[in-house]
């Protein structure tokens, strides 16, 4: 946010949140959203979010 972060900081938050969206959207059933009720889809980004998390920890 200008004015409000330091210049070195700047468009960190943002990266941090389009790098997750990107890895959130390598599903493919969740970049195209093929579930009708709103829980389904949740429930398969949780599942997502999940996977995510455990290929990314180190070993």
């Amino acid at each position: 946010r200008k004015g409000i972060e330091s210049s070195d900081t700047l468009g960190r938050h943002r990266w941090v949140v389009e790098r997750t969206i990107a890895w959130t959207f390598n599903y493919r059933r969740l970049a195209i959203r093929y579930e009708r009720h709103g829980a389904n889809f949740c429930a398969f980004l949780t599942l997502a979010a999940a996977l995510t998390c455990s290929k990314k920890l180190p070993t």
